[in-house]
């Protein structure tokens, strides 16, 4: 096991997750105060989940021996049309999800590391097919009915 390349790919993971996961709950207020209280609530829990996995990196990270680090966020753009960032959300999940595949490749040798990603892998999974289904319902019944769901 080379438990330097599972820490800094857990301190990756762990970074940009934080990231993403800010720019949710950020999001979720947004649609919130527009009306969109299912939709944002959503988003504000799918913060509160994705908190959760960076809780379980920094734990394997210590576990390892390893030191937790909080680097910085990136700025990034808050969109206000909820439709036009499941689409940007779903670019970034796409992106995401195929790092993770690759990422789970170099961590066979380290079992536990690799069953935490492996699982995360799943739910992320769940996420991206969960952006796409709203994007095909959105294609099928239109903005506004789709929209009218999500008061």
């Amino acid at each position: 096991m080379d438990a330097k390349k599972s820490i800094e790919a857990l301190q990756f993971f762990a970074t940009g997750l934080t990231e993403g996961a800010l720019v949710h709950k950020l999001q979720g207020q947004i649609f919130k105060s527009q009306g969109f209280n299912k939709l944002g609530q959503k988003y504000i829990d799918h913060f509160n989940e994705e908190m959760e996995w960076v809780e379980k990196f920094n734990d394997r990270i210590l576990d390892l021996g390893g030191e937790v680090k909080f680097e910085g966020a990136k700025t990034r753009a808050l969109i206000a049309n909820p439709v036009e960032y499941i689409k940007a959300d779903l670019d970034i999940q796409k992106a995401g999800v195929d790092l993770l595949y690759k990422c789970c490749e170099t961590l066979i040798s380290d079992p536990t590391t690799y069953d935490i990603m492996k699982a995360y892998l799943a739910d992320e999974e769940e996420d991206l097919y969960w952006s796409q289904g709203a994007l095909d319902m959105i294609e099928c019944v239109g903005v506004q009915n789709w929209l009218f769901t999500q008061v």
